[in-house]
């Protein structure tokens, strides 16, 4: 069956973590608009999308109708606008504050009974996104290296989730980047993006192609290959880019 959608996790997969896009990714993305829908779908807030996917794709705006932007692990979506020239939110699954209250006291339960907590963090540790709240275990804005340095095995990660889960079992918790922790509302994760997006756009599972870098069981791109839609493990961008001008290939031939 003939792809309609592709879906891309952000960070690892089409940038490093928390950069710009590359002008390379950036002028495939532009061809890729012209013959496909588009979703990127990252625990990043929209200002995140905003700094790494947009300010370098320099997309027409018409193009910018074929793209579909899902911030915080799909707890939000938004569409571009061509007439009003603007980003409008279509959804947004957001927290009460009693439950922020909740979710970050639990967060800062498992830095302090696990022994993690940073001494100098870069940044916040917890960011509040409004329909998702992250833990950054080296703060927000930790550098690549470091991050990479913090949890090869990602078993710190995952002791850290599981003890968040127990502490709040009524919320979804998450590994999600190199060193974050992300809850959203239970129920509600990559999958439930996709199924919205499908809902919307009236396809099926076998018309989507996804591209992660955390597909294997418990990483925050897996619930997109559980549900049973054709996905791609990367490891860096760069490999998302040689297997995007390979499907751009078959197009032009």
């Amino acid at each position: 069956m003939k792809r309609k959608i592709i879906a891309f996790d952000l960070d690892g997969t089409l940038a490093e973590s928390k950069s710009a896009l590359t002008d390379e990714m950036a002028e495939i993305l532009n061809e890729l608009l012209v013959h496909f829908q588009v979703c990127v779908i990252s625990g990043g807030k929209f200002e995140q999308f905003e700094k790494q996917l947009l300010s370098n794709l320099k997309a027409d705006p018409i193009k910018l109708e074929a793209l579909h932007l899902m911030p915080t692990c799909g707890t939000r979506y938004y569409r571009y606008e061509v007439l009003d020239s603007k980003w409008n939110k279509v959804y947004s699954e957001d927290f009460s504050e009693e439950d922020k209250k909740e979710i970050i006291e639990a967060l800062n339960d498992g830095l302090d009974e696990l022994d993690m907590r940073e001494a100098k963090p870069w940044g916040e540790l917890i960011e509040d996104r409004g329909s998702q709240v992250t833990l950054s275990t080296l703060g927000q804005e930790a550098p690549v290296a470091e991050k990479e340095a913090w949890d090869p095995d990602n078993e710190k990660k995952k002791k850290l989730r599981d003890y968040i889960s127990e502490k709040i079992p009524k919320f979804e918790v998450r590994t999600g980047g190199t060193t974050s922790i992300d809850v959203t509302k239970l129920g509600i994760d990559k999958a439930y993006g996709m199924e919205k997006l499908m809902e919307i756009l009236k396809v099926t599972k076998e018309e989507i192609l996804f591209f992660g870098d955390r597909l294997q069981e418990g990483g925050n791109d897996y619930p997109v290959k559980a549900m049973g839609i054709d996905a791609l493990e990367v490891s860096e961008w760069q490999h998302t880019a040689i297997a995007l001008r390979a499907i751009l290939a078959t197009i032009s031939n």
